[in-house]
């Protein structure tokens, strides 16, 4: 099974061409994006073809939520992604209203024949690994964009007591969000610091087993995003507002930590 390592463009700085270019010199083999404004569609699709850079589209529903995704789902599938992000519905909706729409979702996936991860994120229907089980359990069909660092912080725990929801989750998930959280917080200040070399480990054994997963079931390949973001979610110097540390590094460590861990893995 091969390993596709995607390049998150959140919190990077300059155009398209510049940021498609650098993500593309560091050995990418996609960027993952939400949808380019309408007028720069032409533009990132050009770029993505000059580099030979595959697309993870990131969609946001919000509103009417139903017709938010399919609307947004039509067009990320004019941009021929890997497959699609979705942070959906919302953590204050009712399980009929969630029920509702995740039944409206997958029959719009299917329509559109584009892969759909729904985030494990804050604020989302997902916020959870108990409400995230529910819709697993209820929607067999329905799959997962796996960022445990989100339940972490919500649990305020190392989730030592939701073993049951955790494997229903990995065996779920089809992307990975590459970024260690902790009880106290979504984004350590640095995922190589000793601090939190319990946490690595943690998502390291999490992301092994999604793996072990995919390989078994015979995927020909994994996909894996370092997701580690700006300010506010990067720590800052009290009163200078100075990042602790460098964004790119940080998501570059985390990507070359996880190809080695790959490697050990499959191996």
């Amino acid at each position: 099974m091969e390993l596709r390592t995607f390049k998150a463009l959140w919190g990077m700085e300059g155009t398209y061409a510049e940021q498609l270019a650098r993500a593309a010199e560091a050995g990418y083999a996609g960027v993952e994006a939400p949808l380019p404004p309408a007028g720069e569609e032409a533009i990132f699709r050009a770029l993505l073809e000059r580099h030979g850079l595959a697309y993870i589209a990131q969609i946001v529903t919000q509103g009417d939520h139903v017709s938010s995704f399919a609307e947004q789902l039509a067009r990320a599938a004019s941009f021929a992604p890997l497959l699609v992000v979705s942070h959906s519905a919302r953590d204050r909706m009712t399980e009929a209203e969630q029920d509702r729409f995740f039944a409206a979702a997958l029959e719009a996936e299917a329509r559109v024949g584009v892969p759909v991860g729904h985030e494990t994120h804050r604020m989302r229907a997902m916020f959870t690994p108990w409400t995230t089980a529910r819709l697993l359990d209820k929607f067999p069909e329905l799959r997962i964009t796996a960022d445990f660092s989100h339940w972490v912080n919500v649990c305020e725990s190392h989730l030592e007591d939701l073993q049951e929801e955790l494997a229903l989750a990995i065996g779920r998930t089809i992307h990975i969000h590459g970024r260690i959280g902790y009880p106290e917080g979504p984004q350590v200040p640095h995922p190589a610091a000793p601090a939190y070399g319990a946490e690595l480990a943690l998502f390291s054994g999490w992301w092994a087993r999604i793996v072990a997963g995919q390989a078994e079931a015979g995927a020909a390949f994994t996909t894996f995003t370092a997701e580690f973001g700006p300010p506010g979610y990067m720590p800052t110097l009290p009163f200078t507002n100075v990042p602790v540390a460098d964004l790119w590094e940080v998501n570059q460590w985390m990507t070359d930590y996880y190809r080695a861990q790959f490697s050990v893995w499959r191996s």
